[in-house]
Formats: structure tokens, sequence, C-alpha cells
């Protein structure tokens, strides 16, 4: 797999290689492998990133080609729902937190994409390749 956005510490990726995954860790900006980006996986953690993007469709398109047939990509995130108050929603709050998600987004995303199927639980979003 592959941790795409793993910052200065892969947490997700040393929880995964503790319990025997096979994951690299890639950032933009601290772990630069370009040669990352050259494979396909049969899966990619993206925690707590996808709030980051600048280009989001950009980011999407080239997270859905670095997915194998049968793929999952794995975001977390926190996603606005009608029941929070946005006033006062802390995630807003953070300036680095460009661009917000509703289950409509992840909707658009699913279609716009290519996706066969996602779901959401709590903050985990997992987006199918058939």
């Amino acid at each position: 797999g592959l941790d795409f956005g793993a910052g200065t510490g892969p947490v997700i990726s040393k929880m995964l290689q503790d319990k025997d995954f096979k994951i690299a860790p890639y950032d933009p900006f601290f772990q630069d492998n370009q040669e990352l980006l050259q494979h396909k996986y049969n899966f990619i953690a993206c925690c707590e990133v996808m709030e980051h993007f600048h280009f989001p469709r950009k980011e999407f398109r080239r997270l859905k080609q670095l997915l194998l047939p049968g793929g999952k990509l794995y975001c977390m995130t926190h996603v606005y729902t009608p029941e929070i108050e946005f006033e006062n929603w802390y995630y807003k709050n953070d300036r680095t937190h460009v661009f917000i998600y509703q289950e409509e987004t992840l909707k658009y995303i699913k279609e716009e994409f290519g996706f066969s199927d996602f779901y959401v639980k709590e903050r985990l979003i997992v987006f199918s390749i058939a």
C-alpha cells in the first residue's frame, strides 16, 4: 500500500507495518519519493490529508490512477454534516484546511473519478474500485 501524505512521522505506515502490511510512506513535502507514484497499489491510506488538497480534482484523479483493480482508498477527515454548527466548528478554523467535505461532495468524487462504491463511517471514508 501507499501512505499518501504521510507527513514527518508516518503513523499509519508504522501501525500497518507492525501488523505485517507492506506500505510505503509518501509526502510531497517531507518524503517526496516520486518513484512511489510510478507504481499501483492494492490500498492507499490518506489520513488527515484530503482537507489540505488545494487541487482536489488533481489529487483524486492521481489517487484513483494509483489503485489496482479491487483497490481501496482509505481517507480520514471530518465530514461536515448539517447537524454541525458551522460557526463554532473547530475543523474549519484550521487555516491549513482548504477544502471541507460533505456527503454530497463524496458522492460527486465517487462518480467523477469512477470509484465503484464508497462509504462513510464516522471520520473514515472508503472509496472502492471494482
